[in-house]
C-alpha cells in the first residue's frame, strides 16, 4: 500500500507545480461587486453562442459589446481558433481575492477530468485544485458524468491608482514582456508588476494569467442609479436601462457616451422612459446644442432608476481664453498673427522673415561689418 499511496502523492506534486504557472489569484478587497472581463482565446474553431453558454454570459449583448462586435451579430458567428474574445464575468471579492459571482457552472462530461476542465476547456484560468475546493470534491480523480461543477474564475474589483478600472484576465503568451503587455493595455510596467506580485520583469511566464487594471471612460452616472458600477473600456459598448440606453467608451476623449439604443427589445418596462433633458433646450441624451456663446451643451445619461431614466445637462466652453495655451493662431494679418511653429512671445519687426530670425541675422552682420572697419582703420588701411 505504500508505493502507491507514495506514487499518487509524487505525481499529485508534479500537477501542482506543473500548473502553478496558471494559478491565477486577483487581489481583491473592494466590497463591491463588478464586472471584469477574460481574454478567453480558444484552440479551435468556436461560437458566440459556444462561448456564452461555456462561461454562462447572462447576455449576448453584453459579450458583443465587450469585444465592439455589432448589435446584429448573430450567436452563430464563427469564432476563429486562437483568436481573443473578452468575455464578461460578474466578480465578488472575498477574504483578499476575487472571483466570479455563482458562475459558471460546467456540466462534466464522460472521460472528463479536472485537470482537463481547467486547462483545456477554461485556458488555465482555474486550476483543478480550485475547482476541486469549491465543489467540496475530496478527490480529484472521481468526477460523476452530469454533474454541475462551479468554475471560480479569477477577477477583481478594486481600484487602481485611485482610478476606477474594468480588470482584465490576460494570458501571457510565449515571448511577450511585460513591457510590451502594459504598452499593449495602456497601463504602467510598475502597476503590472505590483498588481500581479512580480518582483522583476524576468520573472513573467508564458501561460501565466495576469490582472491587468484597464482604464475605464468617465461618465456622469448618478451615485443613486442602479448602473452606478457601470464602468467600460476603450472600444466597447454596453446596454443598460432596460436595454433602452446604448454607452460607449472611445479614447478620444475618454468621455461614456450615451444615445438611445433603439435597435433591441427593451426588458422589464413596457416602453423606454423619457429620455428628455430639462432646461430651455429640450435636449435628448446624446443630443448636443451650439451656443452662440462660446459653449455646448449636451444632454447626458445619468443613470436609471426603477421607473425613470436620469439625465443631466453638461455646458463644456468652446471659445479661447486669451493667453491660454494651445489656442488656435489669431488669422493672418491680424494683430500679433504668427504661422504655426513660432514660439510664444517671439516678437518680429515688420520686414524680416516669418521665423523672426532674419533680424537677429541682420544685427550679427552689422557687428561683423563695424568690427572688421575697426580692424582695417587700426592698421592704417582705408577701407
Amino acid at each position: 500500500m505504500t508505493r502507491p499511496v507514495s506514487l499518487f502523492l509524487s505525481l499529485s506534486l508534479l500537477y501542482a507545480l506543473s500548473i502553478s504557472v496558471t494559478c491565477a489569484t486577483f487581489k481583491c478587497s473592494s466590497r463591491d461587486t463588478c464586472q471584469s472581463l477574460l481574454g478567453y482565446t480558444p484552440r479551435n474553431a468556436t461560437t458566440i453562442s459556444t462561448i456564452q453558454h461555456l462561461f454562462g454570459v447572462e447576455s449576448l449583448h453584453s459579450l458583443l459589446g465587450a469585444n465592439s462586435f455589432p448589435l446584429s451579430t448573430e450567436p452563430s458567428q464563427i469564432i476563429n481558433a486562437n483568436s481573443t474574445v473578452r468575455v464578461p464575468i460578474p466578480c465578488k471579492c472575498g477574504n483578499g481575492s476575487g472571483i466570479s459571482d455563482d458562475t459558471p457552472f460546467y456540466t462534466v462530461k464522460k472521460d472528463d477530468g479536472l485537470d482537463a476542465i481547467a486547462r483545456t476547456i477554461f485556458s488555465g484560468f482555474v486550476t483543478f485544485q480550485e475547482i476541486a475546493a469549491i465543489n467540496n470534491i475530496k478527490n480529484p480523480d472521481i468526477i460523476i458524468t452530469g454533474a454541475k461543477l462551479r468554475i471560480p474564475l479569477p477577477c477583481s474589483c478594486d481600484d487602481v491608482d485611485t482610478a476606477r478600472v474594468v480588470h482584465y484576465g490576460h494570458v501571457v503568451a510565449a515571448g511577450s514582456s511585460v513591457e510590451q503587455i502594459a504598452k499593449e493595455f495602456g497601463t504602467a510596467q510598475e502597476t503590472l508588476l505590483a498588481l500581479n506580485n512580480l518582483s522583476d520583469p524576468k520573472d513573467l511566464q508564458a501561460g501565466q494569467i495576469l490582472d491587468v487594471p484597464l482604464k475605464a471612460c468617465s461618465s456622469s452616472i448618478n451615485s443613486t442609479a442602479e448602473d452606478i458600477s457601470l464602468l467600460l473600456p476603450n472600444h466597447s459598448y454596453a446596454l443598460t436601462a432596460n436595454n433602452c440606453v446604448k454607452c460607449s467608451c472611445h479614447s478620444s476623449n475618454w468621455q461614456l457616451k450615451c444615445k438611445p439604443s433603439q435597435v433591441v427589445r427593451i426588458v422589464k418596462w413596457s416602453k423606454c422612459p423619457s429620455m428628455q433633458c430639462g432646461g430651455p433646450s429640450n435636449l435628448y441624451i446624446g443630443n448636443t446644442s451650439v451656443s452662440a456663446t462660446c459653449s455646448n451643451t449636451t444632454c447626458a445619461y445619468a443613470g436609471y432608476t426603477e421607473d425613470e431614466i436620469l439625465t443631466t445637462l453638461i455646458t463644456q466652453p468652446t471659445c479661447p481664453t486669451a493667453g491660454a495655451p494651445g489656442l488656435q493662431p489669431p488669422a493672418a494679418g491680424a494683430p500679433g498673427s504668427q504661422p504655426p511653429g513660432n514660439s510664444a512671445g517671439g516678437s518680429q519687426t515688420p520686414g524680416n522673415s516669418a521665423d523672426g530670425r532674419l533680424g537677429l541675422q541682420g544685427s550679427r552682420w552689422m557687428w561683423i561689418f563695424i568690427s572688421l572697419n575697426v580692424g582695417l582703420l587700426s592698421f592704417g588701411l582705408p577701407w
